[in-house]
């Protein structure tokens, strides 16, 4: 495990970069891991990040399908928010842990 510094706090990261405490996260640390990945994180990104802490916090899988059906963002605008590789790193931003189905 390592620690990085977010939002001027010292926080325990996995090897992957997500944080090994999803109590640890606050907004602004999730701003400062999003400029990390190169994303400028809005509000829609926070309603969709908070929409995966319910998710993950209740006990429900996560898929992209999922998201695209929360009625936040369709698929379209998941892959817009979070290019690349959107599951992975808005459960990263999120503060929760990564989902199996990501490699």
């Amino acid at each position: 495990m390592a620690t990085k510094t977010f939002a001027g706090v010292s926080i325990e990261v996995n090897d992957d970069g997500y944080l090994v405490n999803s109590t640890d996260w606050t907004k602004k640390i999730a701003a400062d891991m999003a400029k990390e990945e190169g994303i400028e994180i809005t509000d829609t990104h926070y309603e969709v990040l908070n929409f995966i802490r319910t998710k993950i916090g209740n006990g429900e899988n996560l898929t992209i399908r999922g998201i695209g059906k929360s009625g936040i963002v369709d698929i379209k605008g998941f892959y817009k928010l979070f290019p690349g590789a959107p599951l992975k790193k808005a459960t990263k931003l999120a503060g929760v842990a990564k989902p199996t189905s990501c490699i």
